[in-house]
């Protein structure tokens, strides 16, 4: 080891603990505290000699308090994840999801496929309702996998459709992984909320033909309800559409309306949207002390969990930094040949490879710190290359063997479901997700349309 590349096995050290399992936090906090004694001059100065120079000194460490309550702690706009995390788990107490599942599986059940596309229907409302992906997932594999079992769909279809419709709360704003993205690349997230509301729909479409593919070439795999499980007259099912539809476009009405129309930031759309959320759990007669103890104390404690990987991160990329690495990485990538076109494939690969392994908070918090720079001086617009490291990023609760909706999936699956089922089963829609990402890469103005004609507006 040379003090040349204490930087590089800095991030191979990282990558590696959190492959054996290493919690997210205390691998970013504890790498940092080693390569601090590797590479400072805290154990030179007592009296333990190293085969190598210091890279830095340790005084240049007592900025980081400074950071961890200018940057983090201080920051108005992080105020907007426990809003935005309330919110999802008081809908999901509020089984808003059941009563919009057994509607839209009423309304698109005549057609082939038509339960599927309910469940996708309903993923795209609740992720621009909650953003919760394992919220989804969960009350959908609950829900809809055991009516769409009943009726002969193929096993690796449900899953599949349950799955990548539960993690379209990654791009659909409003999305956690958004906020942090936004804050870790210095891009709006107003701004960063538009440019991902069309890839959101994008990917729920593009699921949608998907299945109705599937449907009209092996009608055996998804086949239409059966006449008596649908004895409801149009009149009724209009009006119970127009129902169960009111209460989720109202508050994404409120929630992103408020965000794009400039009437209200993110933080203050994700407190009206969990005060709405509450509201409607209370209109249900669903909330009682019990279950908000219960949404206050999850979301106390996934709120905890983003702060303090935060915390790590800080750490983390302030020695890293201190080590050299943005500028090594910097010469790496510069020096690929093919420019910006290259640099895009190669991180985009990166972080696809790397979402089979690691979870999107780590990536986001390890990787993009480190190439964003690097885009910037490339010339490539951060606002779209967040998006793209968005939908990149969403492809990671999918990808085995660590995609995280596979293990809420498997977690609440009936018992004919086998592992191997929803792995075959979300195949195709990776595949989807990376056609997507292709579209959005040869088409930016997928992403920046949006964006530009707000800000014209404005």
């Amino acid at each position: 080891m040379t003090v040349d590349y204490l930087a590089l096995w800095m991030f191979a050290t990282a990558i590696g603990l959190l492959l054996i399992g290493y919690p997210v936090a205390f691998t970013l906090g504890g790498t940092a505290v080693l390569f601090t004694l590797i590479g400072s001059d805290m154990l030179p100065d007592m009296g333990v000699a190293l085969p190598w120079e210091p890279a830095f000194r340790m005084a240049r460490l007592n900025i980081l308090p400074g950071r961890i309550f200018g940057n983090i702690m201080d920051n108005y706009e992080l105020v907007a994840v426990p809003f935005f995390v309330f919110m999802g788990v008081m809908l999901e107490k509020s089984r808003l999801a059941s009563d919009l599942l057994q509607t839209m599986g009423l309304l698109f059940g005549r057609v082939r496929g038509g339960l599927a596309i309910s469940v996708v229907v309903v993923g795209t409302l609740l992720a621009a309702s909650t953003g919760v992906v394992g919220a989804s997932v969960v009350t959908m594999g609950v829900l809809a996998l055991p009516v769409m079992l009943k009726y002969n769909y193929d096993k690796g279809l449900a899953s599949g459709t349950v799955a990548a419709s539960g993690t379209l709360g990654q791009i659909v704003p409003p999305s956690i992984v958004l906020i942090i993205l936004g804050d870790q690349m210095q891009v709006s997230i107003g701004d960063l909320f538009l440019g991902a509301l069309v890839p959101g729909i994008l990917l729920s479409g593009l699921f949608v033909l998907w299945i109705v593919y599937v449907a009209l070439r092996h009608p055996e795999r998804a086949p239409a309800l059966p006449a008596s499980e649908r004895a409801i007259s149009r009149g009724h099912l209009l009006a119970r559409v127009l129902v169960m539809m009111a209460p989720p476009l109202a508050l994404i009405l409120i929630v992103l309306g408020t965000i794009f129309a400039g009437i209200a930031t993110p933080t203050e759309a994700g407190a009206m949207g969990a005060l709405g959320a509450t509201l409607l759990a209370l209109i249900n007669r669903r909330l009682n002390w019990q279950s908000l103890s219960a949404v206050m104390d999850q979301t106390v404690k996934l709120t905890a969990m983003v702060f303090i990987i935060l915390l790590g991160a800080t750490a983390f990329t302030m020695v890293f930094a201190s080590l050299g690495g943005p500028q090594l990485v910097e010469e790496i990538l510069l020096d690929l040949p093919g420019g910006a076109l290259a640099f895009l494939f190669f991180t985009m690969l990166t972080i696809f490879v790397l979402g089979f392994f690691v979870d999107f908070i780590e990536i986001s918090f390890i990787v993009v710190p480190v190439i964003t720079p690097i885009a910037i001086q490339l010339g490539i617009d951060p606002l779209w290359f967040a998006v793209l490291i968005a939908v990149n990023l969403q492809a990671s609760f999918l990808t085995p063997p660590f995609g995280f909706a596979l293990f809420y999936l498997k977690g609440v699956a009936p018992p004919e479901i086998r592992t191997v089922d929803i792995y075959r089963g979300v195949v195709p829609f990776i595949c989807l997700q990376l056609f997507a990402l292709v579209l959005l890469w040869v088409f930016p103005q997928l992403v920046l349309w949006l964006p530009q004609l707000s800000n014209a507006v404005q």
